[in-house]
């Protein structure tokens, strides 16, 4: 097949299409191209199924640094570990394209993108998502559905589709909305604060106002669909002949687990936590495998588990569309329990543990100067990008009860991270003076961890005296429907987020949304459905503020907590605080233990450290260091001696310290007619010297000796 090259110009991007010219031994590939950002996707697939109920798909999105005209920085110059923009771009590509495939698919996928040439004013996740999706739409895998994804953003007042870079750096929202036609698949989003009339605004956006930006982001979808699917379809490659896994259900077992162990099942649905739960549910299975062996009929262990899960993801779903009953009793809009203590670390300088039913976050926040920012780069940025504002989330596997090696962050933990950094980030001051590194560690989970983290975070920020304009609170929701009716769940446990179809968190201050992320199992959901589930949330996340407001009330500064110390003194007195060759700011630093930053053109001084008493005594005597006098230099008359003191030694010369204090170079050549060799001969620091002024421009000033003259 020749090369064939579709153009396309929707919802204001210009795109180019290659297909058949790269990487044609794969199942699929395309060359996709827009401004000057140029991707390949490629996609392949192993032909041999797994037997594990599940699809085994991999994406994997790669910045190359020549796309950037860049070496790699470091030791080692080629690229290795994805950066985390790479590695959420890909969770994005993968959450988006993983609802395409048809029920029963198996097959080892994997999805490769590439970035091989950058564009400053390209959005490279909606680009890679892109070119994902035409790879896989036109390669010979059974998936006949096209995605698109639309970003709004905000230029003003007005609303932006697929904004460029340079628009949404300025922009107070940042959506992004993933669907096939009229179904949504993905929703992320987030909001940016921004300089108001009365400073600093958090930007939290309404339900209702979220709900009508994203009906009209899922209608630029919708005609994006049709126009990428009339496109793509002649290039699509024959598809290869693949046998789905059936779901079978031996229905005759199915009817004696109902008749018989109904209310076994439901008694282990009781057992909140996946352990218990799943302890439950294999006493079941092992009392089935006896019945069954005692009979003469086949006992097949793995059968029997997958009919027992089936009946109970029934149950579940039942027990909640039909008697409005959760697994553990509660009301369809109850949260569970909560209790929230602070500042139980003595040598933190904030940490909240946050405790939700069975999920459990000790979150702790460290605080440090700008120096101690993340620095990382951004293939779309010419230099290195800083981040004052660290939210690193851990998930061990004691947190559900297994025994697993805690290893590098995956790509789930930098995701939920990722959540909640852009839900807390919003409040946090505009011009924050240092750092902030936010570590949540999940000792206990069952329902929304990343929630429970936002919450903990929120409050950890405050016990550390990290002036936030407002509390932020997460929650997760679910949706259970059998496409005549449906319930939503506030505040959703494990098994409500396995057995149902919608995981659904939002995070935000009282005045609305700050962060937002939505993956539907369905097809898509209405929007009617939608506004509901942001109505009860807002109902939960208020609730939920309540409890974090009562608790911020009686927080108790850590010890730990370092002082911090902001004046300003004469700039022209910067360089005596710095010393000779740094040798007075070190005396400073070690002497009162205190970390020193200067702002040498303002005369700014920062001083931190964790003594109190040491930062005064820093701060006083660093003022009365600039306190002195301010050193003005005399206008020397040219041929007049004057008495100066020998500062310093060095194989060039002598520096004296001349009358109005100020030091001048006398050199070697002006010491004496005849040659010196070896000046320490001579003279020694400290000694009394006459010199005569040869010359002064500005406040360099030549000088000789007397000798010399003679």
């Amino acid at each position: 097949m020749n090369e064939q090259i579709v153009e396309m110009n929707v919802n204001n991007l210009v795109e180019t299409y290659a297909f058949e010219k790269v990487a044609k031994q794969a199942s699929g590939a395309v060359m996709y191209t827009q401004g000057k950002a140029v991707l390949i996707a490629a996609v392949a697939i192993d032909e041999k199924a797994v037997d594990e109920d599940f699809l085994p798909l991999t994406v994997q999105y790669m910045e190359k640094s020549y796309a950037a005209a860049k070496i790699p920085g470091g030791f080692i110059k080629r690229e290795t570990k994805p950066g985390d923009f790479e590695t959420l771009t890909s969770r994005i590509i993968d959450r988006s394209l993983r609802p395409l495939f048809p029920v029963g698919f198996h097959y080892p996928v994997t999805i490769t993108v590439m970035v091989v040439s950058s564009d400053e004013n390209v959005d490279m996740q909606v680009a890679g998502l892109h070119a994902a999706n035409a790879a896989l739409f036109v390669s010979d895998i059974p998936v006949s559905t096209s995605i698109t994804a639309v970003r709004v953003g905000t230029e003003g007042d007005d609303l932006v589709i697929n904004p460029t870079l340079t628009q949404q750096a300025k922009s107070e929202l940042d959506l992004l909305v993933v669907g096939t036609g009229k179904d949504v698949v993905m929703i992320e989003m987030r909001t940016l604060a921004s300089e108001g009339e009365n400073g600093q605004e958090t930007n939290a956006f309404s339900e209702d106002a979220l709900v009508d930006v994203i009906e009209m982001a899922t209608e630029a979808i919708e005609k994006a669909t049709v126009a990428y699917t009339e496109a793509f379809t002649p290039n699509v490659r024959e598809a290869l002949t693949l046998t789905l896994a059936e779901d079978k259900v031996d229905e005759s077992l199915y009817a004696m687990i109902a008749s018989t162990y109904a209310d076994d099942v439901e008694k282990a649905i009781a057992h909140m936590a996946k352990s218990e739960r799943s302890s439950e549910l294999k006493k079941i299975r092992t009392r089935i495998l006896e019945v069954l062996e005692s009979e003469g009929k086949e006992a097949d262990k793995t059968l029997v588990t997958k009919v027992l899960e089936r009946y109970k993801k029934t149950v579940v779903r039942a027990m909640i569309l039909d008697k409005n009953i959760r697994a553990d009793g509660r009301e369809l809009d109850e949260v569970r329990p909560i209790s929230i203590e602070t500042n139980l670390l003595p040598s933190v300088h904030g940490s909240c543990l946050f405790t939700r039913g069975q999920t459990q976050a000790l979150v702790t926040v460290t605080l440090g100067d700008k120096k101690d920012a993340q620095m990382y780069e951004l293939i779309t940025e010419r230099s290195s990008q800083s981040e004052k504002f660290m939210v690193h989330y851990n998930f061990p596997g004691y947190s559900v009860g297994e025994a697993k090696y805690i290893g590098a962050p995956g790509r789930r933990e930098l995701g939920h991270g990722n959540l909640g950094k852009r839900a807390m980030e919003p409040t946090i001051p505009l011009h924050y003076d240092g750092s902030i590194r936010l570590v949540s560690e999940i000792l206990e989970s069952n329902g929304s961890s990343s929630m429970a983290t936002i919450c903990g975070g929120s409050l950890a920020l405050r016990a550390a005296e990290v002036n936030t304009t407002a509390l932020v609170a997460g929650i997760a929701m679910g949706l259970v429907t059998d496409g005549s009716k449906y319930a939503v769940l506030t505040d959703i446990m494990g098994l409500e987020d396995h057995d149902g179809d919608m995981d659904f968190k939002v995070a935000g201050t009282s005045e609305g949304i700050t962060a937002l992320q939505m993956d539907i199992k369905l097809g898509g959901i209405d929007m009617a459905v939608l506004k509901d589930a942001l109505t009860q949330a807002s109902k939960g996340k208020n609730h939920i503020l309540a409890l974090m407001e009562e608790a911020a009330q009686s927080i108790e500064t850590s010890d730990a907590l370092p002082s911090t110390e902001h004046f300003s003194v004469h700039p022209s007195k910067i360089v005596d605080i710095i010393g000779k060759a740094g040798a007075t700011i070190r005396e400073i630093i070690e002497r009162f233990e205190v970390s020193i930053d200067l702002d040498r053109d303002a005369g700014g001084v920062k001083l931190s450290g964790g003594d109190k008493n040491k930062v005064a005594e820093a701060k006083a005597h660093i003022e009365s260091i600039a306190s002195s006098p301010v050193k003005k230099q005399m206008e020397y008359k040219v041929g007049e001696s004057y008495e100066g003191k020998v500062k310093r030694i060095v194989d060039f010369g002598l520096f004296v310290e001349m009358p109005d204090g100020f030091d001048a170079l006398l050199h070697i050549s002006k010491v004496a007619k005849e040659r010196v060799n070896n000046l320490p001969e001579r003279y020694s620091e400290g000694d009394a010297i006459t010199v005569v002024v040869m010359e002064q421009k500005g406040k360099k000033v030549e000088l000789a000796t007397p000798d010399f003259l003679a």
